[in-house]
């Protein structure tokens, strides 16, 4: 992955008033064209294309499975019949288009697919066609027992182990992360990109493709601010605790109070803010370890 993530440039660096021409890694933004088959009512079989999303290469098939799952298309893996990249090969070997078989059985609405998404790597939701297509509607089911509780003090040390795994943003400085760690503290799996919804929507197709939803006795940390896209991406996924280095927005705030997530937001030098749900935060010690996949 790290191989496509990033491009090396040339530049000139000033400092004070001194030039000197040397080498600078940017991360890699490329677009990514999401197309589904599926069969229709008459057993017909289409291609379509339903979102171009700016991104960083890699984790392509992750990114389209969870951006499927987030936007209701899907259900689950066994909707899924492959996952191919397909597409003019580009100089850096990676493919612009990947294209998600779906079973014979799965309908879908075409007034979902006639929202025709466009995402840029800023923003999940600036390109749907109206404030309607917001709510996306799936009944979340988790489990009547899941009771999440997490250290005050684990909460602390996430923003620190977040950055030590961010391998391309170390170069780049150009990345938003997600990740998924355990209540215990175990860095689970983190992926980086360009856009926040990518990344996130990376995280969730990961546990999609290995059985791990729902979501709910993990926490969610995000590199940036809580948007409300990213609140409902997580809801999808049942998440119950949301925790962001930046500021939420007051829709972010106002889904995660309806929606009864802990959110938590401007993590840093052992403060923050917790918006919703501090019932679930408590003040005790903890050991921690990482787990990377």
């Amino acid at each position: 992955m790290d191989s496509v993530s990033s491009v090396e440039v040339s530049i000139t660096r000033c400092v004070a008033d001194e030039q000197k021409l040397q080498a600078d890694s940017l991360a890699l933004e490329e677009p990514l064209e999401i197309r589904i088959g599926y069969t229709d009512d008459q057993k017909v079989r289409h291609t379509k294309s339903i979102s171009i999303t700016m991104r960083t290469p890699g984790h392509d098939d992750e990114l389209a499975l969870g951006f499927l799952f987030t936007e209701a298309i899907i259900d689950n893996l066994g909707q899924v019949r492959d996952v191919k990249a397909c597409g003019a090969k580009q100089a850096l070997g990676f493919q612009n288009v990947i294209r998600v078989e779906l079973e014979d059985s799965v309908r879908i609405g075409m007034q979902r697919l006639q929202r025709h998404f466009y995402t840029s790597s800023s923003c999940g939701v600036c390109g749907k066609t109206s404030i309607a297509a917001l709510k996306v509607q799936r009944k979340i089911v988790a489990s009547v027992n899941a009771k999440l509780a997490v250290a005050q003090a684990l909460i602390y040390r996430l923003p620190v182990m977040l950055q030590d795994s961010q391998k391309i943003f170390a170069s780049t400085g150009g990345l938003h992360a997600s990740a998924l760690f355990s209540p215990q503290g175990q860095l689970l799996f983190l992926r980086e990109d360009v856009g926040r919804h990518n990344a996130l929507d990376k995280v969730i197709g990961y546990a999609l493709k290995n059985n791990l939803l729902p979501l709910e006795q993990h926490i969610l940390m995000v590199s940036g601010r809580a948007s409300f896209e990213l609140i409902q991406k997580a809801h999808m996924a049942a998440i119950q605790m949301f925790v962001a280095v930046g500021a939420p927005s007051s829709l972010a705030v106002e889904l995660a109070r309806d929606q009864d997530m802990t959110l938590i937001g401007f993590l840093r030098d052992e403060r923050m803010n917790i918006y919703h749900g501090s019932r679930r935060i408590l003040q005790e010690n903890f050991e921690h370890e990482t787990i990377i996949n």
